[in-house]
């Protein structure tokens, strides 16, 4: 697989700007199976108020966003995950989707919901899945979710190959930090697309980062700049869960010792 991210700043409440931009980095960008952007892509992050963020938001079955990332997975052969500002309802998710050449495969919900987002998004109730598709296995997290080691590990047992986390970070680089290590501990490649920009005084870090299952940092971005790049990825590598001959890091796990943590 050959994957990464785009790392730019959605225009907020403006999605036709958004594809503006994102149709001129797409032109940029080389060949890749898969790239993931940032959080919230559609709409932008910092809403002033609910009523913005309704505005924003689309139904993934009449999205203008989904259509655009469709045409452009048509053309050039690959897969695209992207933050995505949904309305189901009268319900607002800030959900993460996977697109392929055929159109809308999936979606992941945000389940730990950060500061403000708690006035304005619904946590996230479609579960932890990891999709299927002819380049790999595909597990999605969304920005804040990189505190919590639960859900990589659930992704990882699952057989995610890739872990792609949509991000709109602005606490100073704990999750680029956080990223290899949990690369290391579940096995597995690590996409994290942040966003850069200011919205009503909130600045986002960038430094997007790709690790792999060793822990390393294949590739950080620069912290404020629109940046597109990708990686080779060995699948192979992911699969084999051997960190010595004799120790597998998911059978080698003792689950009924963990049993107090349902329980704290």
């Amino acid at each position: 697989m050959k994957a990464g991210f785009i790392q730019f700043t959605p225009e907020l409440c403006n999605v036709d700007a958004t594809m503006t931009r994102l149709d001129k980095l797409f032109k940029e960008a080389p060949e890749a199976d898969l790239l993931v952007l940032p959080e919230l892509c559609n709409s932008g992050y910092n809403f002033p108020t609910r009523k913005d963020a309704w505005g924003a938001s689309e139904e993934i079955s009449d999205s203008r966003f989904v259509t655009f990332l469709t045409e452009k997975c048509r053309e050039r052969k690959m897969h695209v995950v992207s933050g995505f500002c949904e309305r189901d309802g009268f319900k607002l998710f800030n959900s993460s989707i996977l697109v392929g050449p055929n159109g809308f495969i999936g979606k992941y919900r945000k389940i730990h919901l950060f500061y403000n987002e708690k006035d304005i998004f619904s946590a996230g109730d479609a579960g932890l899945p990891v999709f299927t598709t002819p380049i790999g296995n595909i597990g999605m997290l969304v920005c804040f979710d990189w505190m919590f080691p639960e859900v990589w590990r659930i992704l990882a047992l699952k057989g995610a190959d890739v872990i792609c986390h949509t991000s709109a970070l602005v606490l100073p680089g704990f999750a680029q930090r956080s990223v290899p290590v949990h690369a290391l501990i579940n096995h597995v490649y690590v996409i994290t697309a942040n966003r850069t920009g200011t919205e009503h005084g909130l600045t986002f870090t960038g430094m997007s980062t790709v690790a792999n299952p060793k822990g390393e940092v294949v590739y950080q971005a620069a912290a404020a700049s629109d940046e597109v790049s990708a990686f080779n990825f060995d699948l192979e590598l992911v699969r084999n869960k051997f960190i010595t001959p004799r120790n597998h890091i998911f059978e080698d796990r003792r689950p009924e010792a963990y049993e107090e943590l349902l329980h704290l």
